[in-house]
């Protein structure tokens, strides 16, 4: 997906540019970068064409052309919209950094709003939801739960996880980074309410108020899980659900950035960040998310729930046992 046009504000510029863009989505991408390169001599601190030029190069093979546009790129790109940092991270010219890259992920989500469901479900055969849902449903009957006082939804986006939730919960809440997102979903009226926040800034400002917590490709761009993690425990009541997905490789690494820009996470890493975590892990499974670029998305499926009673040297010593010194 590549980011939307903005005109550099000279017209010739702006001409060449669109010439270059025509070319690449006819597939002639080394056509394309000749001209994005005639047009960033007449405005070379255009923020948008450095991104356009990068992706041109990068679809031809020329990663050291990408890359040297890139770095153009991270240079003009104070608030980090266009991702610069990342796409060096992924190929292997710098640091990802920790937690999730906010401005580019909501300017990623913002554009991508009005076509999101045509694009991931029609075509990349998007399932997620539906998998998520299955196990929170299989685990409501062995536990004998109706419904749920409260689930909160995060990453929300247009409401796909949420329209499978609805009917089981008695208040349902949305967080998105995206405010197009939020706009897409609340013309649904699926969500009680509806809250445009980066997830882990929302989860730190709540304790132990959802029964259920829901998060459906979105923990992909966040990076490390423990800081998720260490936010989601204790926003979720004693004995909370919690349910999500991830894309998964089999490396030793704990995460991987991919060229898609999303991360992959190790499996062991993964089951080692939810014992640290302090969740019980209930179900743990790999699945296909996905189609991309015509391959399957291998991920990993989870659902998990926090201890009902926290056992602590406090507890322990109210009820007359003994703690070691």
């Amino acid at each position: 997906m590549t980011k939307a046009f903005y005109s550099s504000g000279d017209v010739i510029a702006d001409r060449r540019a669109d010439y270059a863009r025509m070319l690449a989505e006819g597939g002639d991408h080394a056509a394309a970068a000749e001209l994005m390169d005639q047009a960033l001599e007449i405005v070379p601190e255009w923020a948008a064409g450095w991104d356009l030029l990068g992706s041109y190069h990068e679809k031809t093979g020329n990663v050291a052309g990408a890359i040297s546009a890139w770095r153009r790129l991270e240079a003009l790109d104070d608030d980090g919209v266009f991702g610069a940092r990342l796409k060096l991270a992924a190929h292997n010219a710098g640091a990802a950094g920790e937690g999730t890259a906010v401005s580019y992920v909501e300017a990623l989500f913002d554009q991508y709003a009005p076509q999101f469901e045509d694009s991931l479900v029609g075509k990349l055969g998007y399932r997620v939801p539906e998998m998520l849902d299955a196990l929170v449903v299989e685990e409501m009957a062995a536990l004998g739960i109706e419904r749920f006082a409260k689930a909160i939804d995060l990453g929300c986006g247009t409401g796909l996880m949420g329209e499978k939730l609805r009917e089981k919960v008695v208040f349902l809440e949305g967080v998105d980074i995206s405010s197009a997102m939020i706009a897409e979903t609340a013309r649904k009226g699926i969500y009680d309410n509806l809250q445009k926040a980066e997830l882990v800034a929302a989860l730190n400002a709540r304790r132990a108020e959802a029964d259920l917590m829901t998060a459906a490709d979105v923990f992909i761009y966040c990076g490390d899980l423990q800081p998720v993690l260490a936010a989601l425990v204790p926003a979720l009541k004693p004995g909370g659900l919690v349910a999500f997905s991830l894309e998964a490789h089999d490396g030793e690494e704990a995460i991987f950035l991919r060229p898609s820009l999303r991360y992959a996470h190790g499996v062991a890493a993964t089951r080692d960040a939810l014992v640290v975590a302090g969740l019980e892990v209930l179900r743990f499974e790999t699945a296909t998310l996905r189609q991309d670029r015509g391959a399957p998305i291998t991920g990993i499926l989870v659902l998990a729930r926090k201890p009902a009673v926290e056992l602590t040297a406090a507890n322990d010593s109210a009820s007359g046992g003994h703690v070691a010194a």
